[in-house]
């Protein structure tokens, strides 16, 4: 018996590895709800590789949520949403109680007396970072280890190019040599501007002294150090004050983190995984918990683009691990919500480059799919509408999208033979029924069956397809698609009148606009060649004009109508004279 408490579920596959851990409010709830309804497809490949779980029972929500994250950390279940641990975020380590302390790349911090510095980003970037500082400060950069090599052998080539003061000959000597790592530690440290203001200090003083030669090295390395303005923005990245998250669920879900310090954007970090088994909410909790606690550095405010779930647990588990108050905010207006959208489109565009168009397409089917509650995944999808200016006469149009792309081979017209008058839903009526007549009759152009069906229109429109398909014995999902005042697509809905948002999801939304919009143009361009057609065949039998010369008169005046009605100036205007003359002539002889 599952209590109504919090805590935390483990679930196991057969053969006891921990696969997912969770944390509930009221673990009875949470977990039965696993195992009943229908859930997001990655959620039930999880469900069926579950042949045992436990529970652990919380004092609070908070307690849970520090022991889910243990367990998580624990364990590493394969269900659960994680950030790489092998990405690193790498220190930069100052030896201590040396006299010539070095510099170096290390992965974490010890308890060894040395001085460390970060995380910053990536280890290349690191790297560069160091080697700026020691080109800059002109620190030796070889192996050679002071005092123990000091005057061994000849200065190597850094020293002849000007890159190093050359500490291995003892001039300068250990005193200048920490004078210059203090120097680097302020750089570390986010105290350039300090460090500026003090060597300009002294360059000043040293030339008030009429030491000109200690001025001008004060002067190239003032020089040095302002020419470092792009590492010391990776170095902010450590000192960040405001940090921005974007979230996108896509064909692959990407959390990305912009750093700010002072107002000026100092770096990003991203991470690319596979769609998550939490919800959106959950998902940004235990994504801020594993990476903060992670880098080991924190900002005085996260702005987020959503709640996370239990959000004020999340903000207390910061704060637990950083020692100080952190304030997480989802800003609506202003700069900070401007801001919060750019890392939205950074994290939605580090999924476009990271996937492919064919991945993008297969999983807005699967969207599609969950969201019309459709028996089978939306692989064909066929779409109809009708064109009917009153003139010359009414068609249809069917347009077929197969693995989320247009198949213009299996695109079908409809001259609409049977309904009188300007009526839609009768042309709507035939012109399915016709299609999956033939298919039944076994006419191989109309063969495949399609997944899904698409009518341009309302819930009537998308009744009438379906009371075609009943009439030759044939059940196929149909939904109408609804325009809004814009004449774009904005719903689905079903032939009882149920409306199925769309907007709300980008990629469905798109798709199916795509679809209503190719359908549409497939619909006017098919009753626009007929329109010619007909104008045409008024044309022919004029001596002199050709399909060149119908062509232009179609182009210049629109409508037969109007060419019927030009003058012969008018006429010479597009076609010769004599070719104006037989044409003016045509239409105003008597029985025309």
């Amino acid at each position: 018996m599952l209590p109504l408490l919090p805590g935390v579920y483990i679930m196991k596959d057969a053969g006891g590895k921990v696969i997912y851990v969770g944390k509930a409010k009221k673990l009875k709830n949470r977990v039965t709800s696993y195992f009943r309804g229908e859930h997001l497809p990655k959620v039930e490949a999880m469900v069926r590789k579950v042949d045992d779980f436990e529970v652990i029972v919380a004092n609070s929500e908070f307690e849970a949520l520090v022991l889910e994250n243990s367990m998580i950390k624990r364990h590493m279940p394969h269900y659960n949403i994680l950030l790489r641990d092998d990405k690193g975020y790498p220190f930069v380590r100052i030896e201590g109680k040396r006299e010539y302390p070095r510099i170096s790349i290390v992965g974490r911090t010890a308890e060894d007396g040395a001085k460390y510095f970060g995380p910053f980003g990536s280890r290349g970037t690191t790297f560069g970072i160091i080697s700026a500082l020691k080109k800059a400060l002109m620190l030796p950069d070889c192996t050679r280890r002071f005092p123990r090599d000091i005057g061994k052998e000849r200065p190597c080539l850094n020293f002849q190019m000007g890159l190093c003061s050359g500490f291995c000959t003892g001039k300068p000597d250990a005193d200048e040599y920490n004078k210059r790592i203090t120097q680097a530690e302020m750089v570390l440290s986010g105290k350039s501007s300090e460090l500026i203001k003090m060597l300009t200090s002294q360059m000043e003083e040293a030339a008030e002294e009429l030491r000109f030669e200690l001025a001008a090295e004060y002067r190239d390395r003032l020089r040095a150090i302002e020419s470092l303005d792009n590492r010391q923005k990776l170095i902010a990245t450590a000192f960040a004050d405001t940090d921005v998250i974007g979230f996108y669920r896509g064909a692959k879900t990407s959390f990305a983190v912009l750093h700010f310090n002072g107002g000026d954007l100092a770096g990003k970090d991203f991470e690319l995984m596979d769609e998550p088994v939490e919800t959106d909410g959950e998902a940004l909790g235990r994504l801020l918990i594993w990476y903060y606690s992670n880098k080991g550095t924190w900002p005085k405010e996260i702005l987020l683009p959503f709640e996370t779930e239990d959000m004020e647990d999340v903000q207390s588990f910061l704060a637990e691990l950083s020692g100080r108050k952190i304030r997480l905010a989802v800003p609506q207006r202003g700069e900070k919500a401007a801001l919060v959208a750019t890392a939205q489109l950074n994290a939605k565009e580090e999924v476009m480059r990271a996937t492919t168009q064919s991945q993008r397409r297969n999983k807005t089917l699967e969207w599609l799919q969950k969201t019309l509650e459709l028996p089978s995944f939306p692989n064909r999808i066929e779409s109809f509408d009708i064109s009917n200016t009153g003139s010359f006469g009414i068609v249809a149009a069917m347009v077929v999208f197969v693995d989320g792309k247009p198949l213009k081979r299996e695109y079908r017209k409809f001259r609409i033979k049977d309904s009188e008058g300007q009526d839609d839903y009768a042309s709507m009526y035939e012109a399915v029924y016709r299609r999956f007549r033939r298919c039944i009759e076994g006419d191989e152009k109309f063969a495949e069956v399609p997944d899904l069906l698409l009518i341009d229109g309302g819930d009537t429109h998308a009744a009438i397809a379906e009371r075609a398909l009943n009439d030759l014995g044939l059940i196929l999902p149909v939904f109408g698609m609804v325009k809004d005042d814009r004449h774009r697509t904005r719903a689905l809905i079903t032939s009882d009148g149920q409306e199925i948002g769309i907007v709300g999801n980008q990629a469905v939304y798109s798709f199916i606009g795509t679809i209503q919009e190719e359908v549409h143009r497939f619909a006017i361009e098919y009753h626009r060649s007929l329109r010619n057609e007909s104008i045409g065949s008024g044309l022919d039998a004029i001596p002199g004009v050709g399909e060149k010369r119908r062509n232009m008169l179609l182009k210049h005046f629109k409508t037969l109508k109007a060419i019927k009605n030009a003058d012969e100036a008018a006429l010479a205007v597009v076609v010769p004279k004599n070719t104006a003359k037989a044409i003016y002539e045509y239409f105003h002889q008597e029985g025309n």
